[in-house]
């Protein structure tokens, strides 16, 4: 069983991995999949850290958790007027 538990880590690396890739896209149903893949990376990371006694770990997972269900439900398309652009970006009047 100690195996399992130290294997662990690395489905939760992945799955943070693609969640952050998920989490960067434009498109509303992508960002909301990356949050959800967050959290399942979440509950892997607690597992993880339970079974190593990794209790920094596991804070930081809770937090974090509770950050991607924020993002859950503030997950919107960004609109055109509202998306901020660079200073090389301006517009001629």
């Amino acid at each position: 069983m100690d195996q399992f538990f130290d294997l662990l880590q690395w489905p939760a690396f992945a799955a943070s991995v693609i969640a952050a890739w998920f989490v960067g896209s434009t498109d509303k149903r992508r960002r909301q999949i990356g949050f959800w893949v967050f959290l399942a990376s979440n509950t892997l990371w607690v597992a993880w850290g339970w079974h190593s006694h990794a209790w920094a770990l596991i804070a930081l997972q809770i937090c974090l958790a509770i950050l991607n269900v924020r993002g859950l439900f503030k997950t919107e398309t960004p609109d055109k007027d509202t998306v901020r652009q660079g200073p090389m970006s301006r517009s001629s009047p």
